[in-house]
């Protein structure tokens, strides 16, 4: 973990060291948090993309330091020709392919708007060259494939590499990456030249969407130029509520940020006191079915739900009822159906306690898996989620917005602090975020709450189980009792990737900075 001192500037985190140093880089040539973190996104997009791509859709919080907590909502919806006569003889969605890609990518808008409001807010501005400089270096000259990357990349050939584009960029030795391959990737290089010279707007309405949206066609994608041009992100209020000493932030449906905030608050009424042993991974993990009960019933296109989620996380009847169906000693059945995805979450904060937390995402390792020639730009596979024989808020329409596993969170203490928070990893964002709060806010140490071993309740990469699974660093005594309590466990190895790669970063009100890193992933702290 990284402390500085009143005098220092930012601090940056994410999954990949590249990455971090892009964003410090911004912030040392007098950058604001909002560029240092666009310029970590750009080059995640370049160096992780195994887990996303400017080809996916992000979402983002701000709080800004007059109290102020606003977010971005860059999800794309579901294509136009994207009907039930699409899939018609199918029962599901495919997850790969030409028919996964089936909603607009929001990344590239959520900078868009980013940008604009930092103007606004009075930001002289770095040039859009300078904050995409790194993306394009890595891109041009290549980048080194990690362990972690080439582990993902032969875990999944199998499913990709035939799918339209991907073998051209991710096999161009006729194999799957290797560690220590270097992976050149010049026609998106050439993406984000144009992106600077033309605009960021081109991605949706100019000759990037035109090549976009002729890849799209080619490949048998049902998304088009008109689904392009139609694309806006959206700014909804962030949800949030109140626990002892601190106010908690996450972001508005489509995203299960309800969740997240309700783990939490149902959590905090249970009255735990310890960290790490039986109460603490017993109530969190039941705090956790409760909440995605909820989720999976309710939780989808914000306009075709029935439930009012800002008004049930402000209800302290409603949570009090929910966190009173808790058993303290018993584990409740858990059949539920796993919610799969992969991504990366990263922050920024300065010293005025600006701070940003954001993730971004193709939902699958390597999304669709179409790898888009003209513009070298991996597709999502978000609207795989959608659910072809459902009428409620998750079934598949045109110009709907698929249901999100993303959601960055913030938390705002009593004492002054600001924390910015999250991670990657599907399912288990939701579970880990409460893991790494609930430990810090409980008195460990910031990179502590983010090392420690973690448990994760559902699916796992290329497992649909629901088996509550542990790290195998917890003690013999705490996965005996947990058994016995009824949790049917699995225990997986140290340090593994499956339990996510979260990041911290804290605002302290003398203007000291903490930072922590995930060490399951390839990630740093940088701050200057």
């Amino acid at each position: 973990m990284l402390h500085t001192p009143s005098s220092l500037r930012g601090m940056v985190t994410s999954p990949h060291h590249l990455a971090s140093q892009s964003g410090l880089d911004i912030l040392k040539e007098g950058g604001s948090v909002i560029e240092a973190a666009i310029a970590t996104a750009a080059t995640l997009a370049v160096v992780y993309p195994h887990m996303n791509s400017i080809g996916g859709d992000s979402f983002w919080l701000i709080r800004e330091p007059d109290g102020r907590v606003h977010s971005i909502n860059a999800c794309g919806a579901a294509a136009l020709a994207a009907d039930a006569d699409l899939y018609k003889g199918l029962d599901t969605i495919p997850w790969r392919g030409p028919l996964a890609a089936n909603t607009v990518a929001g990344t590239i808008s959520g900078w868009q708007v980013l940008l604009e409001q930092d103007r606004q807010a009075g930001s002289q501005g770095l040039p859009l060259a300078r904050i995409l400089r790194d993306a394009v270096h890595y891109a041009d000259h290549g980048v080194v494939v990690t362990r972690g990357g080439a582990d993902i990349a032969g875990l999944k050939d199998a499913e990709l590499k035939d799918v339209p584009g991907y073998a051209a960029v991710f096999r161009p030795m006729g194999r799957p990456l290797e560690d220590g391959d270097r992976l050149k990737q010049p026609a998106l290089a050439e993406t984000f030249r144009r992106l600077i010279n033309k605009g960021l707007a081109d991605f949706y309405s100019g000759g990037i969407a035109s090549d976009l949206s002729s890849d799209l066609a080619a490949f048998g994608s049902p998304v088009g130029a008109v689904d392009l041009l139609s694309h806006r992100a959206s700014q909804p209020v962030p949800l949030s509520t109140r626990i002892k000493g601190a106010h908690l932030y996450n972001s508005a449906p489509p995203t299960q940020g309800a969740a997240s905030l309700m783990i939490l608050a149902l959590f905090d009424r249970l009255g735990v006191k310890t960290v790490d042993d039986f109460d603490f991974v017993h109530g969190l993990v039941e705090a956790t079915k409760r909440a995605f009960v909820i989720r999976d019933d309710h939780i989808g296109d914000p306009a075709y739900m029935s439930l009012d989620l800002s008004a049930m996380l402000s209800d302290r009847d409603t949570l009090d009822a929910l966190a009173a169906r808790i058993d303290p000693r018993r584990a409740l059945p858990w059949p539920q159906e796993p919610v799969g995805g992969d991504t990366v979450w990263f922050g920024a904060i300065d010293d005025k306690g600006r701070a940003v937390s954001a993730i971004q995402s193709t939902y699958f390792e390597f999304g669709s898996g179409l790898v888009l020639p003209n513009t070298g730009v991996i597709w999502q596979n978000r609207g795989a989620s959608f659910q072809l024989k459902s009428q409620g808020p998750r079934a598949l329409k045109p110009g709907r917005l698929p249901f999100h596993t993303l959601n960055p969170a913030l938390a705002v203490f009593d004492d002054g602090r600001v924390m910015a928070y999250g991670t990657m990893g599907g399912e288990g964002q939701p579970q880990t975020q409460a893991a790494v709060f609930s430990r810090y806010r409980a008195g460990l140490g910031l990179q502590a709450a983010v090392s420690a071993p973690r448990w994760l309740l559902g699916k796992t990469w290329g497992d649909d189980s629901v088996t509550l699974k542990l790290e195998d660093r917890f003690a013999a005594s705490l996965r005996e009792a947990l058994s016995e309590a009824g949790h049917r466990l699995e225990i997986l190895p140290a340090f593994t990737s499956v339990m996510g790669h979260a990041g911290a970063l804290v605002y302290h009100q003398n203007g000291r900075l903490e930072g922590a890193t995930d060490p399951r992933s390839d990630g740093s702290v940088a701050a200057w």
